[in-house]
């Protein structure tokens, strides 16, 4: 589970992590976990799911795993209850011994996996009896709004940037697609459900000064144009966006989350 630009932790969460945290919430009231089990968060990035884990699920202790050491390293920082430990893996061939948890998550993850199936796989080896996998992903394709404006903007001024558009390159933002992977690595009864957030900017520059931080296909692209071409899609997107007359931007965002049980 390689993907070099998630390399900066600060640079995420002025993206997309502040709206994780909103996503993670709602997700975990959806699992309904009782308190005292054991986590282990696969992709735990910057710790967001991690603590919110630890906030409102009260559980025994927290296993975090994820492949950049910068985005664990903030984790550290930022979630220093004694019950959570983190530490570098790849969700492909996790450092970690079977049935070993009675939870195992993943929270906007396995889009950025280049073997998904693998990784899920490993979920379902790491999980007890009668515990449960569960995941959720942004739905790229269709209802990441924010970065659907963006995305629209930029090939309106540059079709070939298309390319880079994780609407068109991710391969399990959808339901249908969660569902097999869960069924295919031996979970059963599995169930897809939607989860969607706000995501309100309090002005343009609140929504634009993210996409300037390198971190992600969007703001990867955008370090890559020329001063008057990055213009040129700042002034294009503060056309197109619904901005309010405060000012603000309200736009929303939805996940896809999967759960399912290990077999008998």
């Amino acid at each position: 589970m390689t993907q070099p630009v998630w390399a900066n932790g600060d640079a995420y969460e002025a993206y997309v992590g502040r709206w994780s945290r909103l996503v993670a919430v709602e997700f975990l009231r959806g699992l309904a976990v009782p308190p005292g089990r054991h986590w282990l968060d696969v992709g735990c990035g910057t710790g967001a799911l991690t603590s919110t884990i630890l906030t409102h699920d009260d559980p025994v202790g927290i296993t975090g795993v994820d492949p950049s050491e910068g985005f664990v390293a903030v984790a550290r920082t930022r979630v220093t209850d004694p019950r959570a430990a983190f530490q570098v893996g790849d969700a492909r061939a996790l450092p970690l011994s079977d049935r070993v948890a009675d939870v195992v998550v993943s929270g906007l993850t396995l889009n950025f996996v280049p073997e998904p199936a693998r990784a899920v796989a490993e979920f379902a080896r790491v999980v007890r009896p009668a515990g449960a996998v569960a995941a959720y992903v942004w739905d790229y394709a269709e209802g990441m709004a924010m970065m659907r404006h963006f995305w629209a903007a930029a090939a309106q001024l540059d079709t070939a940037s298309s390319k880079l558009d994780e609407g068109n390159r991710t391969t399990v933002c959808q339901p249908d697609a969660l569902r097999a992977l869960w069924e295919g690595a031996g979970l059963r009864d599995v169930s897809v459900w939607p989860v969607d957030v706000p995501t309100t900017f309090t002005d343009f520059a609140d929504y634009w000064t993210p996409f300037l931080g390198g971190q992600g296909s969007a703001p990867g692209y955008v370090a890559t144009l020329a001063e008057s071409d990055r213009a040129a899609l700042r002034e294009l997107l503060a056309t197109r966006l619904p901005i309010e007359p405060d000012g603000s931007i309200r736009l929303t965002a939805r996940a896809w989350a999967v759960r399912g049980t290990p077999p008998e």
